[in-house]
Order: structure tokens, then C-alpha cells, then sequence
């Protein structure tokens, strides 16, 4: 029997194949949910593939031609990503210590999902301080999540702007080089007017 965490079997094998074998061509969330059998869960397994394998796939977020619920992977080559390290007593410390709720939005786990009532509310692990920018897999950066769709407030543009003005020079190129990236259709035609 293969199991959903295993590299090649379930719905992420699955998904990552699909990936492979459309290179290039946008995809949205249907069709990704199709692949994946009809799994609630197709949307973790995205993300498994871009966080624990390192696979870019891009969204919305990362191209602005990319409406949401597009998804496209550009190359098959993975780029380094993170290892799953969080124990199963970890996961379970953090669990009891947040009791079994949501630290977003409040949801206890089997409950009814507050943004998608046709499912139950499944608690997973996220962490405080990011580990892309230093955060560690220690309990004390860890807490449990449930509506990993809800959306945290957005910085408005003066704040968003007083943290770029306050950035290093490499960071501010690294904002410049990414907002290129995202919006590359809209920066070549600011250049030719």
C-alpha cells in the first residue's frame, strides 16, 4: 500500500508527475484537484512539493499574470529545500500546549472548517519566525495552525514601504529583482513609454 507521505505514491506523487509532464502550462486548481483524486488535501500537497521538495511552482504571488488558483512550473530541476524535521512529540507538545486550536482564527481541530464548512478542521504546524529567514523547528517557534487560507492583514503601502526604505541595499535589489520577476509583462511596457 503506498502511503501519502511516501515520494512516489499519492496524491503528491501523483501531482508532482502531473507537474513534470506539463512544464510550462498553466494549470488551475480543478484540474490539480482532479489529479489528485478529488483529495481535500490537494492544496498541502502543492505546497509539499514547493517546501519540502523544492519544486517552483508559482502562483499568483509570484507572477501577476497568474490569476488565483493558478498554478505553473517552469523547470524540473527542484532547488534546495527545507527537511521535514518536526518530531511526532514535538507535533504533539505543540498540539496540547495551543490546545488543539487554531493560533489564527481559533478553530478546534474537528470542527467545521470556518472557511470551507464541507470539511473538518485539521491542525498542522506552522512556525512563528519563518524558516526561510532563520526560524527553527524548536517548540518555542512552533504553533498550530488550521486555516492555512486565512489571510493576515496586509500591510498597507506606507508601512510596506517604511520596511523597504529601512532594508539593507542587497535586500531592497532582492524586493527589485522579484517584483521584476512578477511583474515583468507590466515593467517591459513602462520601459518602452
Amino acid at each position: 500500500m503506498t502511503s501519502e507521505k511516501s515520494p512516489r505514491g499519492g496524491a503528491r506523487g501523483k501531482l508532482r508527475a502531473y507537474f513534470l509532464a506539463n512544464i510550462g502550462r498553466v494549470m488551475d486548481s480543478d484540474e490539480l484537484r482532479l489529479v489528485a483524486d478529488n483529495q481535500s488535501e490537494w492544496a498541502r500537497r502543492v505546497r509539499e512539493l514547493r517546501t519540502e521538495e523544492g519544486y517552483q511552482i508559482l502562483t499568483h504571488n509570484d507572477r501577476s499574470e497568474l490569476k488565483p488558483g493558478q498554478y505553473l512550473l517552469e523547470t524540473p530541476k527542484p532547488q534546495p529545500a527545507f527537511e521535514r524535521a518536526i518530531s511526532k512529540e514535538t507535533r504533539a507538545y505543540v498540539l496540547d500546549r495551543n490546545g488543539f486550536t487554531c493560533q489564527m482564527c481559533g478553530a478546534v481541530a474537528g470542527e467545521p472548517h470556518p472557511y470551507d464548512t464541507t470539511r473538518k478542521t485539521r491542525l498542522h504546524l506552522g512556525h512563528v519566525i519563518d524558516k526561510s529567514i532563520g526560524g527553527t523547528d524548536e517548540p518555542s517557534n512552533l504553533k498550530a495552525e488550521g486555516a492555512s487560507n486565512a489571510t493576515l492583514t496586509r500591510p498597507d503601502l506606507q508601512k510596506l514601504l517604511i520596511q523597504v526604505r529601512r532594508a539593507t541595499s542587497q535586500d531592497q535589489l532582492e524586493v527589485l529583482q522579484w517584483l521584476i520577476r512578477k511583474f515583468s509583462r507590466q515593467a517591459a511596457e513602462m520601459i518602452k513609454s
